[in-house]
C-alpha cells in the first residue's frame, strides 16, 4: 500500500509525503508505483524548477516528501492539490493500492 499525506494550513497544502509500495504488482513491475513516482518527480520539479519555490524536497529509500517553505506565497500549494487529485483518480482506478490522508494543522483529520 503507498501512504500518501498532506497537510494543509490556512486552507493551503503545505506539505506532501508519499511511502510504501502499491503492491499491484512485482517491484520494478508495478505500474501504480511508476504512476505515483512520476506524478510526485513532476510536482516536486515543477514547485521548484519551473515556479522557482523555495520548497525541501527529500528522497530516501521509499519515502519522498515536498514541503515549501512559504506556502502562503505563490502557488506551489495548488501544485500539491493538482497532485492529491492526480493520486484520488489512480486510487480510484486501482483501488486497494493508495492510502490518502489530509490532515490541517489546528483541525482534525480527513481520510
Amino acid at each position: 500500500m503507498i501512504y500518501a499525506v498532506f497537510e494543509s494550513e490556512n486552507g493551503r497544502f503545505c506539505k506532501c509525503s508519499v511511502k510504501g509500495h502499491a503492491g499491484f504488482a512485482d517491484a520494478g513491475q508495478d505500474i501504480v508505483c511508476a504512476a505515483v513516482s512520476s506524478a510526485v518527480q513532476l510536482t516536486a520539479n515543477l514547485i521548484t524548477e519551473t515556479f522557482q519555490e523555495q520548497a525541501e524536497i527529500s528522497a530516501d529509500d521509499n519515502l519522498i516528501s515536498i514541503v515549501l517553505k512559504h506556502p502562503d506565497a505563490g502557488n506551489g500549494f495548488l501544485l500539491l492539490e493538482g497532485l492529491l487529485t492526480h493520486l484520488q483518480c489512480i486510487s480510484e482506478d486501482y483501488p486497494r493500492t493508495i492510502k490518502l490522508k489530509i490532515s490541517n494543522f489546528g483541525g482534525g483529520n480527513n481520510a
